[in-house]
């Protein structure tokens, strides 16, 4: 006669965490997350994505105890643990193999000897597991009955960048989903830093149907929907930090329109009202191989920070070109904080590195002084250039930083500036600020120093002089002596 399986000793991923920690906290979000994963485990082929403000718990709850939980229930299961980096998908499996060493006598279960490293171990006697995995790793020869996918995005930075977002999703249908097991469930967990991110991929895809999504806003906005079932609008939920709503709104306060709308309310939209449209750059983009064979002009363009201390702002160091066609390019961005000596160096280096015809630095911040750095970095990679140092000249910013950033956009709205595409992330940064700056209050540095370089590319008669044609060695560095 068949005998129907037990009762699980502990319901819920919550109440073995709360069995194992007193201090973990159980809040209402917490237990439709529970629900969630109970269901996804139950059900075979499941499809979860969780999408909840950051440090309320989600992750803990579901890279966690799930699968430390789903190992109790199924000591067979060969477990995936994935994140935007291998290091962050090793310290979930090292924790989660330290629970049950730490509670072996209680759990039942034990490590195997062997095989018992943080980024994969196996249950002794038995066949389940966890292997870590980074975002773009491999799993080859490794089948999955269980993929829990942990923040693939870093940030709004790298959830901004179109190769980034590609890279992502190549991982996914390359490699992951071919790698499961019959019946075997996922769940994704993830702050929703873009519109077009993993979750937003598989939610608009020709899967989306099977797919379950638990979307949980900070603050409710409408009682009929909320899945907290909050009955005031504007209400916020209940912390597992012990937040108040007194300081649910010092956090509001704190964060932009697209921030809050993106990590707590769950709605990744484009920043309105900023200068630059993401369409404008994603659209027009080339390979850097396409420009060297037709480039006609090569500018460094740099906005130097006022002081090097750790909390300053950076120095924006950004490479950019036009070719024979007259159409710009955005090469690269060597921006970065470091002492005056260390930016130049980089400056210098960029040249060497690209070829660069002429070097175009603000100096509202250093005047003269800007020009004595450069000469003096100058003299530390000369032995190794192998060439003279193109011009370097002055500009200062006279117009608001809008105007000018507005007078460049205008050549992307018409298509007339290219982003380098080949398969790195070197402009993510640069890309991230350009789409999310509306033009009020200061602009990142690395925008200034494009604008900078690509107003004496497009519109010299703007850019504090005319653009000299190569220089002879007598007039080479005149600019560096002031004007």
């Amino acid at each position: 006669m068949f005998e129907p399986a037990p009762p699980p000793r502990w319901a819920t991923p919550g109440q073995l965490a709360q069995h194992i920690d007193l201090t973990v906290k159980q809040t209402p979000a917490l237990d439709l997350i529970d629900e969630a994963l109970v269901e996804a485990f139950t059900t075979p082929d499941s499809r979860v994505i969780i999408a909840m403000p950051p440090q309320e718990g989600k992750s803990q709850r579901a890279s966690r105890w799930f699968p430390l939980w789903a190992l109790l229930q199924n000591p067979e299961l060969r477990i995936a643990v994935a994140s935007y980096e291998h290091g962050v998908a090793r310290r979930w499996g090292r924790t989660i193999r330290d629970d049950i060493t730490s509670n072996a006598a209680d759990l039942g279960l034990t490590i195997r000897p062997d095989l018992s490293a943080q980024a994969e171990w196996q249950l002794d006697r038995h066949q389940g597991g966890v292997y870590s995995v980074g975002v773009g790793g491999a799993l080859t020869g490794r089948p999955v009955d269980l993929m829990i996918i942990d923040d693939p995005f870093k940030g709004h930075e790298t959830a901004d960048s179109l190769t980034i977002r590609e890279a992502v999703w190549e991982w996914w249908t390359g490699t992951v989903a071919t790698r499961f097991s019959p019946g075997a469930p996922v769940v994704l967990i993830q702050t929703r830093w873009h519109e077009d991110d993993l979750a937003g991929r598989l939610l608009k895809g020709e899967t989306a149907g099977r797919w379950k999504e638990i979307s949980i806003p900070a603050q409710c906005e409408d009682p009929t929907t909320d899945p907290l079932s909050r009955t005031t609008v504007g209400e916020f939920m209940v912390s597992a930090q012990g937040r108040t709503q007194e300081q649910w709104e010092i956090r509001k306060s704190e964060q932009t329109a697209r921030s809050w709308a993106a990590l707590y309310q769950q709605h990744p939209t484009p920043v309105e009202g900023a200068v630059w449209k993401s369409p404008w750059i994603e659209t027009n983009r080339g390979k850097t191989g396409d420009f060297h064979h037709r480039a006609a002009k090569i500018i460094v363009g740099v906005d130097p920070a006022a002081t090097s201390k750790t909390t300053s702002d950076e120095t924006g160091i950004v490479v950019v070109g036009m070719d024979r066609d007259g159409v710009g390019w955005v090469l690269d961005d060597r921006s970065g904080r470091g002492t005056p000596i260390e930016w130049a160096s980089r400056v210098w280096n960029a040249v060497l590195d690209w070829g660069a015809t002429e070097v175009v630095v603000e100096d509202n911040q250093g005047g003269e002084m800007v020009l004595e750095v450069m000469r003096t970095a100058w003299r530390s990679v000369a032995r190794n250039a192998g060439r003279l140092p193109p011009p370097v000249r002055r500009v200062h910013a006279t117009q608001s930083k809008r105007t000018r950033a507005e007078s460049v956009a205008a050549f992307y709205e018409i298509g007339r500036v290219r982003h380098a595409a080949d398969g790195t992330d070197r402009l993510a940064t640069l890309e991230a600020q350009m789409i999310s700056w509306t033009g009020t209050g200061d602009s990142p540095d690395r925008i200034d120093a494009m604008v900078h370089a690509l107003t004496a590319l497009f519109l010299p008669q703007h850019s504090d002089g005319s653009i000299g044609t190569a220089p002879t060695g007598r007039t080479r560095w005149a600019g560096m002596r002031g004007r």
